[in-house]
């Protein structure tokens, strides 16, 4: 197992015209002053929309891409100038990429025998991960003849067959279909739970996200939103965008003024005479005339008498963000 810190990253692809020694715009890093660390043998999500530089995350962790600026530790040992091999990484691409001409024990072999293991050391190894993933039985099998999920299960066994200290999963279910989806979670998160290895999961899918890992980390436009458990980012999302992202159906986000009411104070609404009782929570954060977002789960809303239960609602299910200038 391994600890994994990210300290202060910066990725920018530069062009001719572009130097990290001037003032960038906004948008010239993919990852902007990324930190975070991921523990002894936890299973790390990292999630975002399309774009938002989780990818590009993973591959500096792996060596594929270089650091702009900021370090990268496991364990103790700082990584930036580590070669990928040189890392103890398994990783297992979005795309299967296995050998087509070798068999399944051959494709799981192929990086133990550039290490010079001997045979007897590859079989043992090999014996060990193919039940982990259910690929025992294919093992005489080449590619061509595997379905998608039995190419995914075969490429995520041969990342961890060398077991490495880290593995990094690069959106693994992306091309299966919801039924392999769902029952590739399970086995993933059963593998970790057996191999004991820390394990980072990039992909956009909240569901596989929240359901295998134990903490994630939320990115938009390669800045880090929020970290935390699932039911941490779910419950107390830090801000609307983190609001918006996790759950499905996502959270409605309401633009509200905070007026002083005679019994305190009160959720205002453009076009409407509706007012609703803000939570007791929030009273020593808020004031007249202030412009927040108001957020409320769907899961939360009830067909009732919105003016006899609206405020007992609201008081265990929204979250409120300031709004300053341009919308939360």
């Amino acid at each position: 197992m391994a600890q994994l810190k990210l300290k202060g990253v910066y990725k920018r692809y530069d062009n001719a015209e572009r130097s990290f020694f001037r003032k960038a715009a906004q948008n010239d890093f993919a990852v902007k002053n990324l930190s975070f660390a991921c523990e002894d043998g936890e299973f790390v999500g990292i999630l975002g929309p399309s774009g938002c530089g989780k990818t590009t995350t993973l591959r500096m962790v792996a060596g594929l891409e270089e650091i702009t600026a900021g370090d990268i530790y496991i364990g103790e040992t700082r990584i930036n100038d580590l070669l990928p091999k040189d890392r103890n990484i398994g990783l297992a691409f979005e795309d299967y990429a296995l050998y087509p001409p070798l068999t399944v024990y051959e494709n799981l072999a192929f990086n133990m025998r550039a290490q010079k293991k001997s045979d007897a050391e590859v079989k043992k190894a090999i014996d060990y991960v193919a039940p982990l993933l259910k690929v025992e039985d294919l093992l005489g099998m080449k590619p061509p003849a595997l379905s998608g999920g039995q190419k995914q299960r075969v490429n995520i066994a041969r990342a961890i067959v060398r077991r490495p200290g880290l593995l990094l999963l690069d959106e693994p279910l992306s091309h299966l279909d919801g039924k392999m989806r769902q029952q590739l979670r399970h086995e993933i998160k059963r593998m970790h739970h057996e191999i004991k290895c820390t394990t980072i999961i990039v992909t956009h899918d909240q569901m596989e996200a929240m359901s295998l890992a134990d903490r994630i980390v939320i990115m938009k436009d390669g800045d880090l939103q929020q970290m935390g458990a699932p039911i941490e980012v779910y419950d107390n999302p830090v801000n609307a965008f983190v609001a918006g992202f996790i759950g499905e159906p996502p959270m409605n986000l309401l633009s509200s003024v905070i007026v002083r009411g005679d019994g305190g104070w009160l959720f205002t609404f453009p076009d409407s005479d509706l007012r609703v009782e803000v939570p007791q929570r929030y009273h020593d954060v808020v004031s007249d005339g202030m412009r927040v977002t108001l957020g409320v789960r769907p899961v939360d809303v009830m067909v009732a008498n919105i003016r006899q239960r609206a405020a007992r609602l609201l008081s265990r299910s929204t979250k409120i963000w300031e709004t300053r200038g341009e919308s939360a």
